[in-house]
């Protein structure tokens, strides 16, 4: 191929997109900052599964790696690349290989008042087109549908004192 011919053919253009939602969780950061944890969300979130691939205590820690997988899916491999307990503070990066790269940040503030509001931030770049279509097939509402799901999961689990709330599908 010549040179003006590669300099012809369109770079990829990944489309990122930023999400991000409060959650109002009904119980203090102490006790809401451990569940943001691949194993403690066994508990709560119905329909989570992961499997651990690094962590020295089995929990969320700094460096601990895990993976998920989604039915017709390739693996995702999670990072824990950032756990602050003493600012309520997680952030994970996650790969679907060939096709996303997924920053999540989430921040557990005290409302003192007995509640806590739970920021998440979701930061998807795609690394492919396939990435971009995924980007695409994910709406807004989407998103939303599933923080209001953890939050309402989250609530339900401290409020009856570690039940877990059934998906209706």
């Amino acid at each position: 191929m010549k040179k003006e011919e590669k300099e012809k053919t369109p770079a990829f253009v990944s489309k990122r997109v930023n999400r991000s939602y409060i959650q109002k969780i009904n119980s203090t950061p102490d006790k809401v900052f451990p569940l943001l944890c691949p194993r403690r969300e066994l508990d709560w979130l119905d329909g989570w599964h992961y499997e651990m691939i690094y962590s020295e205590s089995g929990f969320a820690e700094e460096g601990a790696i895990f993976k998920t997988k989604h039915e017709g899916e390739v693996n995702t491999i999670w990072t824990v690349t950032r756990y602050d307990k003493e600012n309520f503070a997680i952030e994970f990066v996650r790969m679907t290989w060939e096709v996303i790269v997924v920053k999540i940040k989430m921040r557990v503030e005290d409302n003192h008042d007995g509640t806590s509001n739970l920021h998440v931030e979701y930061i998807f770049t795609p690394i492919t087109e396939k990435g971009n279509e995924f980007i695409d097939g994910k709406s807004a509402r989407q998103f939303l549908d599933m923080m209001k799901w953890w939050e309402k999961s989250l609530n339900y689990y401290l409020e009856t004192g570690g039940k877990l709330l059934a998906l209706k599908l």
